[in-house]
């Protein structure tokens, strides 16, 4: 069990981290809204509470690694980041600008703290395994953790890193499903994902993505698995935290009017 205290700190974190979001999609600048929302407390207790970092040396060598395997909602990762240290905030005004560090898919080349590029669909998994399948042939304590969508799995790419991670008892490996049953199509299509998993071979959790002290506890529960990778499905709402986009497809890839950034941040400002 974690302190209240850390739990309320780290929701505050999931709050910037939302108000980021928006920030960097003020003016009319179009981006993947509704998934980056979705994230946000997944991403606050991964990099201010859970991982192993040095935003001062990004390729520590004990680090742990996050892959965002579902690029698109990289918006989230990078208010976090900036948070950190790794560059500073002024480039969040700079996202997807021409030369910019920070585009709409993460780089792993450009941008500090990004440990893989991604953003087509279904690959991040697969290199998380490799990464995972590295540090113990070299001896290394470091977690490896991997975020995917629902909707992205439907590719069958997962499916097959699923297989590799198993068969190979990966369990220096976390790999966390954001399930807010959305795709830029409409609904999701794979239906209850819990018993695919497990018979896969994972050790799988089922818990609420946004309750910040159920995210906390299956992520320690996954570093006590021994023997098989862990999948920590995560049921989010998408578009999390602004009214008018919680649940509604079309936001997931859009821009805002004056009118809708400002109810936003009021959404925000009150709880939300």
């Amino acid at each position: 069990m974690h302190s209240q205290s850390v739990i309320n700190e780290l929701e505050e974190k999931a709050l910037l981290i939302r108000r980021g979001i928006l920030e960097i999609m003020a003016g009319g600048k179009r981006g993947h809204l509704g998934g980056s929302m979705s994230i946000a407390d997944i991403i606050a207790a991964l990099y201010f509470h859970q991982m192993k970092l040095d935003p001062k040396n990004p390729d520590w060598e004990s680090r742990d690694h996050f892959i965002m395997s579902k690029g698109h909602s990289v918006l989230a990762q990078y208010v976090a980041l900036a948070e950190l240290g790794y560059f500073p905030k002024e480039e969040l005004k700079k996202v997807k600008k021409l030369g910019s560090i920070l585009q709409g898919h993460p780089d792993r080349i450009k941008a500090p703290g990004i440990e893989a590029s991604t953003g087509s669909l279904g690959q991040g998994l697969s290199i998380a395994c490799g990464v995972a399948s590295g540090a113990k042939v070299m001896g290394k304590r470091s977690r490896v953790y991997a975020l995917i969508g629902d909707g992205e799995s439907n590719e069958g790419m997962i499916w097959e890193a699923a297989i590799f991670a198993a068969h190979h008892k990966l369990d220096n490996l976390t790999a966390m499903t954001d399930q807010n049953r959305l795709m830029a199509s409409g609904r999701t299509l794979l239906g209850p994902l819990a018993p695919k998993w497990r018979a896969f071979g994972w050790e799988v959790s089922e818990i609420n993505g946004h309750g910040m002290g159920e995210i906390l506890d299956a992520l320690d529960e996954a570093a006590s698995i021994k023997g098989q990778p862990t999948m920590i499905i995560c049921h989010t709402i998408k578009g999390r935290g602004v009214s008018f986009a919680e649940d509604v497809s079309s936001f997931h890839h859009c821009s805002l009017t004056q009118e809708q950034y400002e109810t936003a941040m009021k959404d925000l400002q009150n709880g939300r």
